[in-house]
């Protein structure tokens, strides 16, 4: 699934291209992704004009002029890509996720504009759109989630009262959408391993030091993964012919078996499977 620097790549892609320009179509050919397509997609966003694409959290938001908005859901597998009408584009992925060029299968909803279109394709539709109509329905639509790394909520007096007598690991914590939004899989082995704090160490057993790290590491660790273009975890690229060099930089994720990067360390990256989910650590360097 698409962490939030991921997320963040597409975003800046799908700004750059259509933000000013007006939907002059829809075409929905499977409507029945994570949630149903609405009834009144197609007719609701035609001739709809984006003044901006954002992001929260994992959420593409697609701004229109008068003051609604479109949520995008990438779930576990959906990707956006950009067909150029005039230009023959080799890739047209937006993301770093599965095949760089339009796939033949499961391109589910297309938003045509004037000189090009943006494709929704996922072989697993767990990925969704969603329609809101204002501000403050935007902003009841995020209501239960927490605070990104970035957002200055997200600070230590947050960090410390929340964990107060909670016995849940720190690893579950980091990906607990509630607790903080936007961190996945990747990034949260990744930031425990620099924070040098055990992923399966209680959370009310934590510092006011382990808390800063986290803190700290979150922002630091994410900050370099957008401006590194993201993480490849295969080799595909995106519209320009880039790929994501982040994963270049894993210190611990999908490092299994290899010795830890940390200097003087002897000891090999551990992983373990626990809810499904794959952990990655050093015994050494995390305790």
């Amino acid at each position: 699934m698409p962490e939030l620097p991921e997320v963040e790549i597409i975003r800046q892609s799908l700004d750059k291209k259509i933000k000013q320009k007006s939907i002059k179509k829809v075409i929905i050919r499977n409507k029945n992704l994570r949630f149903p397509i609405p009834k009144n997609f197609s007719s609701y966003l035609k001739n709809k004009k984006i003044t901006k694409v954002d992001r929260f959290s994992k959420y593409l938001i697609l701004n229109f002029k008068n003051g609604d908005f479109c949520l995008i859901h990438l779930g576990m597998s959906g990707t956006i890509h950009i067909i150029d009408n005039k230009k023959d584009l080799k890739f047209t992925n937006a993301s770093f996720y599965h095949s760089p060029g339009l796939p033949k299968k499961h391109n589910h909803i297309e938003l045509i504009f004037n000189s090009l279109k943006v494709v929704y394709n996922d072989p697993r539709r767990f990925g969704f759109f969603e329609l809101v109509e204002n501000d403050k329905n935007l902003k009841n639509r995020f209501k239960n989630l927490g605070p990104e790394p970035f957002n200055l909520n997200f600070n230590l007096n947050y960090v410390v009262n929340y964990f107060k007598g909670k016995h849940k690991n720190i690893k579950a914590f980091l990906l607990d959408q509630k607790f903080v939004s936007g961190i996945g899989n990747i990034y949260a082995s990744e930031i425990l391993f620099i924070s040098k704090i055990y992923p399966f160490k209680k959370a009310s057993l934590l510092s006011r030091d382990d808390c800063k790290k986290i803190i700290y590491n979150s922002k630091k660790i994410l900050s370099r993964a957008i401006k590194k273009g993201g993480s490849s975890i295969r080799d595909f690229k995106d519209t320009l012919g880039s790929s994501g060099n982040y994963q270049k930089e894993f210190k611990v994720y999908q490092q299994q078996g290899l010795r830890c990067k940390t200097r003087g360390c002897r000891d090999t990256i551990k992983k373990k499977i626990v809810s499904n989910r794959s952990t990655f650590f050093c015994n050494s360097c995390q305790n």
